[in-house]
């Protein structure tokens, strides 16, 4: 198993054959924190795939014929065995639909992931990181309550 620098990648793949290039792939999806990371991501992906792929009353073969022709594939790039297949769960999610949770891939991409450096925000004006305002307030409390000013 290898994995890019940035992270594992999973490779979407265009099940109808319309996208340019011999490859069918539509796009490749880095910066995934493990292996299980980016399988529940390929696998959250393709299970939305199917469910956009389903109608009302439609036969298992033609939610799956349906997906082949129209849908997206998604695979963990050099991942080898330890890799999400959709093969191995393609019967399964063709006969029961899924849930809003089971096709939530928009919740698991790490390009939608927000880095500590980015929670912290821009510097204080006074140079003082949030630590240090943590106990300055916490030495104005404690002054208060003994009365001191």
């Amino acid at each position: 198993m290898k994995q890019d620098e940035a992270g594992w990648v999973v490779r979407i793949l265009d099940q109808s054959g319309a996208s340019e290039g011999d490859d069918d792939v539509v796009e490749e999806v880095k910066g995934f924190f493990d292996l299980a990371h980016a399988n529940a991501f390929a696998r959250a992906y393709v299970r939305d795939s199917i469910e956009r792929c389903r109608v009302p009353g439609a036969a298992d073969r033609d939610v799956l014929q349906s997906w082949f022709a129209f849908g997206e594939n998604a695979e963990v790039v050099d991942a080898g065995e330890d890799g999400w297949k959709s093969s191995t769960e393609l019967d399964d999610f063709v006969s029961s639909p899924a849930t809003p949770m089971e096709c939530d891939w928009r919740a698991l991409d790490p390009r939608r992931l927000v880095s500590d450096e980015e929670l912290a925000g821009p510097p204080d004006e006074d140079g003082q990181d949030d630590d240090d305002d943590e106990a300055f307030v916490a030495e104005v409390i404690r002054r208060r309550q003994n009365g001191q000013q």
